[in-house]
């Protein structure tokens, strides 16, 4: 442990106040076969060298032709101008605007970003973006709760098995009481998801009002590209709206880097986390960026700060940006279109399921097969075809029932080749 600043002594220290005797202790929790074996590093290799091995271990991955994974991470089609316009340089490198007079190019594409975003989910105010869809379900339930002075979440079982993990672990620790269904008596907000996780769309515009009687917030997990043709949080009576930002121009990549949604109603802004940027006049006046409230920043607040886990993902946010300014309104209405279109043309296809859903779907839906998801998904792999995500694993549904995705990318050849091989894997 040499390469640790630290003098045996403080190591010691450290060690009692945590409650162990040594090191090793601090890992007994990983299981054996997980730990790591040894902290000798390799020697080093050339560049060359490197390159080489990386590419041996790239070949390894099995790459889908054609993929129907959702479940909250879509393959949409992304524009080649959102690479090239993300990745020059001046954005791809000065992404931390700590320094408004330094940063006005980064401050006024935040700024045109929570504009965008604001239209899209017809409220009032944005912030900068948080840290992923996950996280900002969370950011909203103790948002609602400074506002409220509350600390009863309602969760309705339309809100991803995934986010109600995430929430129900970052909760743990602040005694928040979390409740199951959709009534706002003495809550401070009610969470729920449009489309929901099974793909459902509803209509909470009545849960919005009846919030609003008791005193309660409503907090709506939406589907960016879903809003090009459903209704919006605002028109829902939503007070907060919150979305996993990767459909608009970010690929799927493992897990990330992605992006955090939040926009709020008026009532909120303040005890919103997270950064805003706004719009001024400098003296001579010349138009100018500046960041306006900076509630989540440890740098002015502290221990005061609204949130520890909300950091601005400005890259990320500059592709959504980019992606909304590129499709416009009706670009995003056309990509939303052909999303919806293409799902119910591959619904008509699969004549040996049954369908899952108790209302419209946007562009997924839930079917229960003849026999295990698991086994369907894995044959179809063979075929370069990913079939979809099985419920069973999130405790979403039973062992064969799959969630399916459709999106602009597929084609209708894709979609029959797809149906086709799907009955073979699940009725053979």
């Amino acid at each position: 442990m040499s390469w640790i600043p630290a003098t045996e002594d403080e190591r010691r220290a450290m060690l009692d106040v945590v409650g162990v005797d040594d090191i090793d202790a601090l890992f007994e929790v990983i299981p054996e076969a997980l730990r790591l074996k040894s902290w000798d590093m390799p020697p080093g290799k050339s560049e060359m060298a490197v390159r080489n091995h990386i590419t041996q271990l790239a070949i390894k991955n099995d790459v889908c032709s054609t993929s129907y994974l959702g479940g909250g991470f879509y393959d949409h089609y992304i524009p080649s101008a959102v690479d090239a316009l993300s990745n020059r340089s001046e954005f791809y490198t000065a992404y931390t605007p700590y320094q408004p007079e330094c940063s006005q190019g980064t401050l006024q594409a935040i700024y045109e970003y929570q504009t965008a975003i604001c239209r899209l989910t017809g409220l009032d105010f944005a912030n900068a973006s948080l840290y992923d869809g996950g996280t900002a379900v969370f950011e909203a339930a103790t948002l609602a709760m400074r506002v409220t002075r509350r600390d009863k979440i309602v969760v309705q079982d339309s809100l991803s098995p995934i986010y109600r993990k995430i929430l129900e672990s970052h909760t743990e620790h602040l005694g928040v009481e979390l409740v199951d269904g959709d009534d706002p008596t003495g809550a401070a907000c009610v969470i729920v998801q449009n489309p929901d996780f099974l793909g459902t769309v509803k209509d909470f515009t009545d849960l919005g009002a009846r919030c609003r009687e008791a005193g309660a917030l409503l907090v709506v997990s939406c589907y960016p590209i879903a809003l090009g043709m459903l209704k919006t949080p605002g028109e829902m009576n939503a007070d907060i709206a919150v979305a996993e930002g990767q459909s608009l121009g970010m690929p799927l990549g493992f897990g990330g880097p992605y992006l955090g949604i939040m926009a709020v109603s008026k009532r909120c802004v303040r005890k919103m986390p997270g950064r805003i940027a706004g719009m001024t006049v400098d003296t001579n006046g010349e138009r100018g960026f500046v960041l306006t409230l900076q509630a989540r920043e440890q740098h002015i607040r502290r221990e005061k700060a609204m949130s520890n886990i909300c950091s601005n993902q400005a890259l990320c946010a500059l592709r959504a940006l980019i992606y909304l300014s590129l499709m416009g309104k009706h670009g995003l209405h056309e990509v939303a279109v052909a999303c919806h279109s293409k799902a119910e043309y591959l619904k008509e296809q699969l004549d040996f399921v049954e369908f899952l859903n108790d209302g419209p779907t946007f562009n997924e839906f839930a079917v229960r097969l003849p026999k295990s998801a698991e086994t369907v998904v894995a044959a179809l792999l063979q075929r370069g075809i990913h079939a979809g995500l099985p419920l069973a694993a999130l405790d979403a549904g039973g062992e064969n029932d799959l969630l399916i995705a459709v999106t602009e990318k597929r084609s209708r050849e894709d979609l029959d080749v797809f149906a086709k091989a799907l009955k073979e894997a699940a009725c053979s």
